[in-house]
């Protein structure tokens, strides 16, 4: 069973010597747009780092988490204490509240420009494109990918389950319409149930100390994903926006047989001979590449 780990950090050489005089964005995203073009499958990986160009609060640290949810700061809860299973049973208002707030957002926010970047990137290789991604907020398929060629590997805040584990089903948050208090961070409107049992119901989500998520969905999503993969000659991966904190993503772009380009204005560290790192944004790195792409496929 696929569970979080929480805290962990990856260590990794750069690919440039401290001393050598570092490439700049433009040199980049031509070498990036060349291995694109010459590639037949994109594997695009993303954390939550790519959500920032489109608005999305950035959780990184305590300080990070409390700006975005100041009632949660005042009552010294972490990240970790909110985002588990625990919370919805001691303090079901207070979770729902959180996330809560937090389908309210992810439905409300646009996805920034460089994810329909990166979709025509996708569809115009001819094995098409695959994207695998620790964020739980939908943004991919809400910016038009394939929902049946997209990895959410801790899962979907969109879909619901029981929290009691009555039985294995998973099903879509459509009809759940939270009314939050956001002052005091709490679900003012009804609280969802498991249409099985009555019980209460929660997000879809892998969590903190999780031993209750069901998995099935994202599975099923794994498997699609390795079935292409096999179709792949050559594979380039652009990753976007994931840390060392929660190394899922990163870990995966590293172990796969094919170049990486790697969006991280923070923590850009590549292992040598992997590709190119690129300290920025990830919104202005991927225009970047897209205007290189221009100019290589005139």
């Amino acid at each position: 069973m696929k569970r979080v780990a929480s805290g962990e950090t990856s260590e990794q050489t750069s690919e440039f010597p401290e001393s050598a005089e570092l490439p700049d964005l433009q040199t980049l995203a031509a070498r990036s747009a060349e291995w694109i073009v010459q590639a037949d499958g994109l594997l695009i990986t993303a954390g939550a780092g790519i959500g920032i160009d489109s608005g999305l609060p950035d959780f990184r640290g305590p300080q990070g988490f409390w700006r975005a949810y100041p009632t949660l700061g005042k009552a010294g809860l972490a990240f970790e204490e909110i985002a588990s299973p625990e919370a919805f049973v001691r303090h079901p208002r207070l979770a729902w509240g959180f996330y809560g707030h937090r389908l309210n957002l992810y439905r409300a926010t646009e996805p920034h420009v460089g994810f329909g970047i990166l979709r025509r990137f996708g569809e115009s290789r001819p094995r098409g494109c695959f994207v695998f991604t620790s964020n739980v907020d939908g943004q991919f398929v809400k910016a038009g990918f394939d929902s049946m060629r997209i990895v959410e590997c801790h899962g979907s805040l969109h879909h619901l389950q029981c929290l009691d584990r009555c039985c294995d089903d998973i099903w879509p948050a459509d009809a759940f319409h939270p009314e939050v208090d956001e002052t005091h961070c709490l679900l003012i409107s009804d609280l969802p149930l498991c249409p099985r049992c009555g019980g209460l119901a929660r997000p879809n989500v892998l969590m903190f100390g999780d031993w209750g998520w069901l998995e099935e969905r994202s599975d099923a999503q794994h498997e699609r994903f390795a079935a292409w993969r096999q179709k792949v000659g050559k594979l380039v991966v652009i990753e976007v926006g994931a840390g060392t904190s929660i190394p899922t993503v990163r870990r995966l772009g590293e172990s796969i047989n094919g170049v990486l380009i790697r969006i991280n204005p923070d923590e850009p560290q590549l292992r040598s001979g992997q590709g190119v790192s690129i300290a920025c944004g990830g919104r202005a790195a991927l225009e970047a590449i897209a205007a290189a792409m221009e100019h290589e496929t005139r």
